[in-house]
Formats: C-alpha cells, sequence, structure tokens
C-alpha cells in the first residue's frame, strides 16, 4: 500500500490539475496492475462501505494509546477528521507490513467486516502497529468509507486516457455502468479503440448542463435551441440491448428491479436502442410529475410490491436518443436525434413518454414560460443548442440549465456544530429556526453561503453565546437572522416542525433583521400545503 500512500501524497500536496493527472498516469504506468485498477475505482469516487463503526475506532484507538475516551472526542472534535485525529493520537508503529494495495482491498478489509466487534478492534489495532502514520492515516479513511481524495472523475479519465494513448471519452465509456478493478479490467482499459465486446453492457458516460448566470438573450438566436422543461427525477439511461432492458443512474448504478414498469415497456423499444431521460413519479390525473419526495419512496426498494407501484406509479421521460440500432448516435446534431427520437416515440406505451419542447418565438416570451415552471411541476427549463453532439461530462456552451429562482426565508441561528476538513475546528454547520407561537422551532440546516471572514466572526459569536452543548453541538442566543434559500418545501411527519425544506443553503446574514422578523412556521406549513 506505499505506493498508493506516496500518491495520495503526492495528488495531496499539489493544487495543478496537469500535476495531478501526471502523478495518476505515473503510478499506473509503475504499480502492479492489481493495484493499479483498485487505485483507479479508488480515486474514480468508487464507493467504500464502512467496515468499523465510530465506537469500535474509538475503542480501538484507546487500548492502542492509552488515551481517555475524553481526550480522544475532544481530539476528534479539535481535528475534525475522525481518520486523521487517530493517527495523531497512535504511538509510532513498527513498519513491518508491506502489504500490496490490492491485498488490502480483496482480502484484509472484506475480512474485517467478518469479525466480530471485538474481533475488530483487535484487528484494528495490530494493523496500526505495523503501519507507519501516513499509511494508518489513509487505512482508516478507507474503513470509514470516507476517502476524498481532491481529484474528479474526468481528471482520472484523463490520466488513464495519457497512460494509455486512447482518446478521453473511449476511456470514460469504457469506466462507465459496473467496471470491476482487477488486473483484467485494467488491461481492457487500455485496448486498442476496435477492441471493444463489452460495449453492450455499458450506459454512456452523461452529458451535463451548466448553470445559466448570464443573461439568456447572449446566447444569440432563439432558433439555434432547442427549450424544454427541466425534470425533477432521477436522470437515466433507458437501454434495450441484447434482448435486455436495463436502467443506468446517472450515479452509474443499475436501477434494474427497482422500476419494473419502466423495463417492462422498454420492450417495445427496438433491439439497440439507449434514451437519455429523467424518471419521474407520476399523477396520472394531472397528467405531470409528483414531487421528487413521492419517487424517494421507490429508489430504495430493490424489488417494490404491488402496493407501491399502485400508490407511486413512475414514468420514464426520455429528451435524447444515443443509439438506434446499435449505432452511436452522439456525434449526430441534437436536431437530428430529437427528430428521429419524436419517430422513435410514436405509438409507445404510456410509461415511455417524450420530453416536449417549449417552443416559444423568441428569449422574451421563454421567459414567461420559464414563470411557469413551479405550477407545471418541473425546476426551470433546459436550453440545449440544436447542432450540439452529445459530449462527455460538464462541457459548457451547448446545454445550459435555466431554474427558477429559488424560495427563500428568513429564520434564526439555534444551534451551530463544528465542520470537518478545511472547516474543522470551526463552527460552520447551522441550524435554523423559525416562530411557532412564540418558540423557535428547527426547520432547516445549513452549511454553505458564508464567506471566510462571515464564518469566522460568527465562529466567534457562537462561541461567546453558547448556551448549552449537546455533544458536539451547541444551543446558541437567539440573536442572528439569515435568509435562506430552498428549492421545495412539503409536509413531513419525520421532523418536529411538521415540514422539511429541499437544499437549504444560506443566501445572505440578515443583520438588517431582529428575530421578531423571521418567519412564522404556520406560513411555511400553508407553502407545504400548495
Amino acid at each position: 500500500m506505499r505506493r498508493f500512500v506516496q500518491l495520495y501524497a503526492a495528488l495531496d500536496r499539489t493544487g495543478s490539475t496537469s500535476a495531478k493527472r501526471d502523478a495518476i498516469a505515473a503510478y499506473l504506468h509503475d504499480a502492479p496492475p492489481a493495484d493499479a485498477a483498485w487505485a483507479v475505482y479508488v480515486l474514480g469516487g468508487g464507493k467504500l462501505r464502512r467496515l468499523a463503526s465510530v465506537t469500535e475506532l474509538r475503542q480501538a484507538t484507546g487500548e492502542a494509546s492509552g488515551y481517555p475516551d475524553w481526550l480522544i472526542e475532544e481530539s476528534y472534535a479539535h481535528v475534525g477528521d475522525l481518520a486523521e485525529a487517530i493517527a495523531l493520537l497512535l504511538p509510532p508503529g513498527q513498519p513491518t507490513d508491506d502489504a500490496p494495495l490490492h491485498v488490502w482491498m480483496e482480502h484484509r478489509l472484506p475480512g474485517l467486516a467478518r469479525l466480530d466487534p471485538a474481533g475488530r478492534v483487535a484487528q484494528l489495532t495490530a494493523w496500526w502497529q505495523a503501519l507507519p502514520a501516513d499509511e494508518v492515516y489513509l487505512l482508516n479513511k478507507l474503513i470509514t468509507g470516507a476517502l476524498r481524495v481532491g481529484v474528479s472523475q474526468r481528471l482520472v479519465v484523463q490520466a488513464l486516457a495519457l497512460w494509455s494513448q486512447l482518446p478521453t471519452d473511449l476511456i470514460a465509456h469504457r469506466l462507465s455502468g459496473e467496471w470491476t478493478p482487477d488486473a483484467t479490467s485494467l488491461a481492457a482499459l487500455a485496448q486498442p479503440a476496435e477492441d471493444d465486446a463489452h460495449r453492450e453492457h455499458r450506459p454512456y458516460p452523461f452529458f451535463l448542463a451548466s448553470p445559466l448566470e448570464a443573461p439568456v438573450d447572449s446566447l444569440g438566436e432563439r432558433g439555434g435551441w432547442l427549450a424544454e422543461w427541466k425534470w425533477d427525477g432521477i436522470r437515466a439511461q433507458l437501454m434495450r440491448r441484447g434482448g435486455e432492458a436495463r436502467l443506468w443512474s446517472r450515479g452509474e448504478e443499475r436501477l434494474d428491479g427497482r422500476f419494473p414498469e419502466i423495463e417492462q415497456a422498454a420492450c417495445a423499444l427496438p433491439a439497440g436502442c439507449v434514451l437519455d431521460g429523467e424518471i419521474l413519479a407520476w399523477d396520472a390525473d394531472a397528467a405531470a410529475p409528483r414531487p421528487f419526495t413521492a419517487l424517494q419512496k421507490r429508489i430504495g426498494k430493490l424489488k417494490p410490491g404491488a402496493k407501491l407501484l399502485a400508490e407511486t406509479p413512475v414514468r420514464f421521460m426520455a429528451y435524447d436518443l444515443l443509439e438506434l440500432d446499435g449505432l452511436d448516435l452522439r456525434e449526430v446534431p441534437l436536431r437530428e436525434r430529437r427528430d428521429q427520437l419524436a419517430a422513435l416515440f410514436e405509438g409507445m406505451p404510456p410509461t415511455l413518454l417524450l420530453s416536449p419542447a417549449a417552443d416559444t418565438g423568441d428569449w422574451e416570451t421563454l421567459a414567461q414560460l420559464r414563470e411557469q415552471s413551479r405550477e407545471r411541476r418541473t425546476e426551470g427549463l433546459m436550453l440545449k443548442r440544436l447542432d450540439s453532439p452529445y459530449r462527455v461530462g460538464r462541457k459548457r456552451g451547448d446545454w445550459w440549465k435555466w431554474k427558477v429562482d429559488p424560495y427563500t426565508l428568513d429564520a434564526v441561528l439555534i444551534y451551530a456544530q463544528s465542520g470537518h476538513g478545511r472547516r474543522a475546528g470551526l463552527f460552520t454547520d447551522y441550524t435554523f429556526g423559525v416562530w411557532d407561537r412564540g418558540h423557535l422551532v428547527p426547520v432547516a440546516k445549513a452549511y454553505s453561503g458564508l464567506d471566510d471572514a462571515e464564518i469566522a466572526r460568527l465562529d466567534a459569536w457562537i462561541r461567546a453565546h453558547t448556551l448549552e452543548r449537546f455533544g458536539p453541538v451547541r444551543s446558541v442566543e437567539a440573536e442572528h437572522v439569515f435568509e435562506l434559500a430552498y428549492e421545495a418545501i412539503q409536509r413531513s411527519s419525520r421532523h418536529k416542525s411538521g415540514v422539511a425544506v429541499r437544499f437549504p443553503r444560506i443566501l445572505r446574514w440578515r443583520t438588517d433583521l431582529s428575530i421578531r422578523d423571521a418567519d412564522r412556521l404556520e406560513d411555511l406549513k400553508r407553502m407545504a400545503e400548495g
């Protein structure tokens, strides 16, 4: 694992994208293929599950270091990262273990998960004693499932392209879907472009839109753009290949079995067909999508029962055609892909829908139409250049998301908690409340929106005006009002306030307002009723 630890340190030391790319490519060239495959998986954001509980990690730390629980807890609170705090607290080990990365990932870590709690504590202390501090830190990150390397998947693709001397788009496609981290899969990544035997099992890399921040008329002539509604669902590709229907999420997760009505409807598609679109919870009476929260009831069910299928029906809203008759259409201009998609959807079952174009004559009329987004249960508009190919990742210029302005509320800061990572030791996680019959009731948590100077100022105030402590959380005097933005609100029996807001974030610190100016819960409940 030593070589991977050195790569991690090199990536952490530099902010240069090209230097990170070159470091990864050099590692791929020098490392054993089995190790390199796992490095690609981890660096590319592969999922790592937690293998030991926080309680077990703290117990093992106490046994290995001799420090009391309170000191371990205070160290964790100060550092803000449990893996790092443990590495700093442990006495220097005797570096005697030089097992390669793939041995850890394929044998040792899975073996840890199979032990009972006492066995895990004993195994952790034994490993820590045989590793230097930097390897202890990385091992702890792997065990907690919290390894963040500071490189994007796109950068990993670029490094693989440099190492293999193949086009980045081809590498991105080969990495899509269920990529197995082993030497055979790594070798397949570097095969010549024409040798692509496993193509039919993979989705295409998704093309991602960028937020539109400039005036919409800066895009040029309205006639050069397709406008369609921005749906609030699960982005997915629906594939009909090899006699099978498959659903892949944007996170490259197989959704097979979770939405059987869509898979069944996909049998109407021709062989060798791939659609890009959105899975939506559907209100058949209104012929419109339901809120995303309704869809969440389906996401976690691998095999939904008849009752859930009836209560929360879904539709697949298709807005692009990536493959037809086995031919890759991504380089075909959008206007042609769209025409072929419309022709394909004549006579399709009602579970498969064609995303309608928002036809308007000019930008001004389109802006007026955008104001109807919430009435139509959408998030705004998508603007796509009609001459554009279907690109890989987030490439600015061809696809824009023009979302409606968020809802806002004024709320009072009532709780604060220390952040993690770069913000460890600072109070940066905030809970806000609104008024309910003379009392402040928590309604939202927010972690972003303040600049560094505001964070430092608020941190000092929180420390001086703490009322109570509940572990890492502090209640504070009700004095400061903040304007929060959020995307949606709904009733919720799981929240003390009875409502839940979606994607809350801080817009500004309202120093001009008294806490009595904060919003009322009854008003939020009325909004949640729609």
